[in-house]
């Protein structure tokens, strides 16, 4: 280069400077000052952003006792206040980023001008940047831009607008915070890599530490990082990382921070960060566990069902108190374990328990066989067994509990009157069964069916003993007298609400255009309207999706003396600065007459002494007043048991999550294997049945046996 042109050149920054200290400092008269007030007014509004628009911190999941189980976050972010962060950490970041930091307003001209002399005549590029500016930039992108491209791209552009809109930012931030304020916030703010955001969560990452207990060549290593964090990562450049550790040293010597020899002893040190990559915890349910994912899973959708974005959820720093109750989730967790192999091919055995009350129905665990994780190969999955309409072939005669509850009702019998029940029925309501089914009128044959095997039921018995006993013909003739709309709007009132609201051929969201008639309205529109063919005749014999939580709650409501409450896994919601929120939940509803309920009651309370899951109970030595059901579907595809106590309801289901269709195998506790539809022999009073009366037996321990409410005669005959 030609003296005359780096003379030129010079003469030329040196005017760029000097442009844009004007501009900083003073506003641009004439016909430009409309322009410029109203970029004064942004940098206000950009100002008071970076005041007022709070970090993202990690939301906090903790069990109801108040014990941590999860954490949700974008970013990992822990707090940290200036007293917490050991002085060495803020000399070595000043030192190497702006050793000028105590002496500018914001804006260090004397490095703007070095840095452009320096840069101009060909030496090392050098930035100007203060740590104050560095902040504005670090809080634009990590905090107001975070989730916006464009934004970010302004924010790191290399142009003079940007650098002057920067300035001004700082300059008017130095107004308004002192040095420790701002070293503060930036060490609060900056990246450290890997979704590690802020010294303290990055103490904790890189060395198992607090920012108040790092060592100099420690703090060394982060300072250096925040330049370029993704280069100077220490895992996976180490010499890099070494070496920008050792400049800082030297940088922190220079600023008469450190002393020579301590630096040289300290460059001698291995960069002493933990093994295997940060120290952080899961940013999502994964980080509960395995036994404690499924729960985490439901509370992340019942906030997001209720209120809550999931940008709230991950950014919010909230702490959520669950309903968790840690020991009854682990107990249903063993249970449904010990029946059925965590990693058994495409069996799934779930148990969901809620406590019941008048006011609020409390989830207390959500457990499954299978472990909650992205580990496929040892049979871990994240889909959430226990409360989502996750039971494609449905729950058996469990739904014969709202075929009788509607009956109930509609006074079309009580629980100590007598029912038909025939070994066979052809419906003439219900039509569409194949040959040799007769035919009700011409050209329609009627919807035939029988009960189970050769067990002959007797063609009459009460309705508590049906309830017992489960003859399949009894409840599709009391189906024809109360109509399926009616029983299916029951089935949504007692608790059946998002399985009504699925579609029914795979309990997934609705979906207009599927090919599928069944896929295309919920189930309620579905099943309902027509109440003609053989299909909806079946709706009381438990062939549509289901959900195992929500049947769990159908029995806390008839616990509760017929109040629905939505089932929550809330107990508290905290923000991040301590105080109360509230979470936007359905109100409770009287979803049936207390005494109606109580009567439902004591129909249901026959099936551990005489009914289908008497095998079971007496394998426990149960002995407490309670109500049940068990349900099978067609070809033993998968079963049921739902059943309460007056302290706590709980339903556990057996089915196949891959592929639902198909049969299941039972060979004895933890011998369950999915196998051809031809091969299967899976009873709702086995697997299901074990696994609810072996938790609740460890679960309710010697807690009182209250006995069940008493029927009102309304009801009985």
């Amino acid at each position: 280069m030609r003296k005359t042109d780096g003379l030129f050149k010079l003469l030329g920054l040196c005017l760029l400077a000097g442009i844009l200290v004007a501009g900083v400092l003073f506003p641009i008269v004439g016909a430009a000052g409309v322009a410029s007030n109203k970029a004064s007014e942004t940098v206000d509004s950009m100002s008071a952003e970076l005041a007022n628009v709070p970090p993202p911190l990690v939301t906090t999941i903790t069990d109801s006792a108040g014990n941590p189980i999860a954490t949700l976050y974008d970013q990992y972010r822990i707090p940290t206040a200036s007293s917490q962060i050991n002085d060495a950490m803020k000399w070595a970041l000043v030192s190497v980023e702006d050793k000028r930091f105590y002496e500018h307003h914001g804006v260090d001209w004397k490095g703007t001008i070095r840095a452009a002399l320096s840069n101009s005549t060909g030496g090392d590029t050098q930035g100007a940047s203060t740590l104050t500016q560095q902040y504005v930039k670090n809080y634009l992108i990590n905090v107001i831009y975070r989730d916006d491209e464009v934004g970010q791209k302004k924010a790191q552009e290399q142009s003079v607008a940007r650098k002057l809109k920067e300035a001004r930012i700082a300059i008017q931030l130095e107004s308004k915070m002192d040095k420790q304020q701002i070293l503060t916030s930036y060490l609060n703010v900056v990246e450290f890599s890997r979704k590690i955001y802020g010294v303290g969560a990055a103490a904790q990452a890189y060395f198992g530490t607090t920012a108040e207990k790092l060592s100099v060549p420690q703090a060394a290593l982060l300072a250096g990082m925040v330049n370029n964090p993704p280069f100077y990562d220490p895992w996976k450049y180490p010499e890099r990382a070494t070496e920008r550790r050792n400049l800082v040293l030297d940088r922190m010597v220079e600023n008469q921070k450190l002393a020579p020899e301590d630096a040289a002893r300290f460059k001698t040190e291995p960069l002493g960060v933990v093994p295997d990559g940060p120290a952080r915890p899961a940013s999502n349910c994964t980080g509960a566990g395995p036994e404690n994912g499924f729960f985490c899973q439901y509370v992340q959708d019942y906030l997001l069902t209720n209120g809550m974005s999931k940008d709230d959820l991950y950014t919010g720093g909230y702490t959520i108190r669950t309903t968790m109750d840690q020991n009854a989730n682990h107990q249903a967790k063993v249970s449904a374990e010990t029946q059925v192999s965590k990693t058994q091919k495409n069996v799934a055995n779930t148990l969901s328990l809620v406590r019941p009350g008048k006011n609020r129905h409390e989830v207390v665990a959500l457990a499954a066989n299978r472990d909650y994780g992205t580990d496929a190969d040892k049979g871990q999955t994240t889909y959430a067994l226990p409360s989502d309409v996750s039971n494609v072939t449905g729950a058996g005669s469990s739904y014969k509990i709202f075929t009788a509850a509607s009956a109930l009702e509609q006074h079309k019998t009580g629980i100590y009157a007598t029912i038909q029940t025939p070994q066979t029925y052809a419906s003439k309501v219900f039509t569409g069964s194949p040959a040799p089914c007769p035919f009700v009128a011409p050209y329609t044959r009627g919807y035939c069916l029988s009960n189970y095997g050769e067990a002959n039921y007797g063609s009459s018995m009460s309705l508590q003993q049906a309830l017992a006993t489960s003859p399949n013909t009894g409840f599709v003739i009391l189906e024809e007298q109360v109509g399926v709309g009616k029983i299916i709007d029951m089935a949504r009132r007692l608790g059946m609400r998002n399985t009504m609201a699925s579609n029914a051929a795979n309990g997934g969201p609705v979906d207009p255009k599927s090919d599928n008639a069944a896929a295309r309205v919920d189930q309620a529109k579905y099943y309902g309207p027509t109440d003609k063919s053989a299909g909806f005749g079946s709706f009381t014999l438990g062939i549509s999706p289901t959900s195992g939580l929500e049947l769990a709650n159908v029995a806390a409501t008839i616990m509760s003396d017929g109040v629905w409450c939505p089932p929550t896994p809330i107990a508290a919601v905290t923000d991040r600065e301590g105080k109360p929120v509230q979470v936007k939940e359905a109100a409770c509803e009287q979803a049936v007459p207390e005494e109606l309920a109580h009567t439902l009651a004591v129909g249901m309370s026959k099936d551990d002494t005489d009914g289908t899951s008497r095998g079971a109970a007496q394998q426990v030595g149960w002995n407490r007043p309670m109500m049940g059901k068990t349900g099978t579907t067609q070809e033993s595809g998968s079963a049921t048991f739902v059943g309460a106590v007056p302290q706590m309801a709980g339903a556990a289901m057996v089915f196949r999550p891959d592929t639902p269709f198909g049969g299941l195998r039972y060979s004895g506790p933890g011998k369950v294997a999915a196998v051809p539809s031809s091969q299967g022999n899976m009873f709702g009073g086995m697997t299901p049945a074990y696994t609810w009366f072996n938790a609740m037996t460890q679960i309710l321990g010697n807690q009182p046996a209250p006995p069940l409410p008493p029927s009102d005669p309304a009801y009985e005959h």
